[in-house]
């Protein structure tokens, strides 16, 4: 199997068996965004949505953290709402760009994910942890807003009042809490929470990919939507779902008793 590997000054990006994985790489830093970081960020998110050979992404960090949030060494003080505005424009495109992503992104948060690494983190429609992942909606306490669209993932996953008290009180919270508030779907030990969310993205990896794509797009907007629009949806959906190769052939496993392509790997298989 072909893997093919790029090192950048900030990042790790390698694409094995369709799964792409980038590692946040400054772990003497906790891997705080810096702007290097978030301009290798966004031409790596550019790559992989014009790349249909990437089926399934996994972001992680380097060093025993996730993200520890912006690199406050290298904001400065100051300065004029514009130049604010420009510092976070190409960041909230890569943010974008893995929140509509077609194809599922997995979160692997080993240690601290704070203030923007919170935020990061939420972009991935699953997050694993492990025992030692710390997290923290830690803006206020700089005098600044939640950014990364906390502000439009953290209330869809936790609710409205919840968040509010993530974001005023700034306090930090562990995995398991994390998993009760339900934004960890799954806590690993931290030697096997990198295994696990690989084998994880090689099994979605063999779903389908159309059908995949509009089931992620369907509920990302349902929570926006109402029932007539969200049935439209389906309706439409299931269309082109079922006029696909991969449709056709599960159709065919199932009447001939034959094992499909697609098996959730269990926790345990790890």
């Amino acid at each position: 199997m072909q893997v093919i590997s790029s090192e950048f000054k900030t990042v790790l990006y390698a694409v094995e068996g369709g799964v792409a994985t980038i590692t946040l790489n400054r772990p003497a830093q906790r891997n705080a965004l810096d702007l290097t970081m978030r301009e290798e960020l966004a031409h790596l998110v550019g790559e992989i949505r014009r790349d249909r050979g990437v089926r399934v992404v996994i972001l992680a960090g380097a060093g025993g953290a996730f993200c520890s949030g912006g690199d406050i060494s290298t904001m400065g003080c100051g300065g004029s709402a514009e130049q604010a505005h420009e510092r976070m424009a190409s960041l909230l495109v890569t943010i974008e760009g893995l929140i509509t992503l077609d194809r599922p992104v997995i979160a692997a948060v080993d240690g601290a994910a704070y203030g923007a690494g919170l935020g990061l983190a939420l972009t991935a429609d699953l997050i694993l942890a492990s025992p030692r992942a710390r997290f923290c909606l830690s803006f206020l306490r700089l005098g600044a807003i939640p950014d990364c669209a906390t502000l439009y993932t953290l209330p869809r996953m936790v609710g409205l009042q919840r968040a509010k008290e993530l974001a005023f009180s700034t306090r930090e919270f562990q995995a398991q809490e994390a998993r009760d508030m339900g934004i960890v779907f799954e806590i690993q030990p931290q030697e096997r929470i990198h295994q696990r969310a690989r084998q994880i993205a090689q099994s979605m990896a063999e779903l389908p990919m159309a059908a995949l794509a509009i089931t992620k797009r369907a509920f990302n907007a349902s929570l926006n939507s109402d029932l007539n629009t969200m049935l439209d949806l389906e309706a439409a959906g299931q269309g082109v779902a079922r006029s696909t190769d991969y449709h056709r052939e599960a159709a065919g496993r199932f009447l001939d008793k034959v094992a499909q392509r697609f098996q959730w790997p269990t926790a345990d298989a790890v």
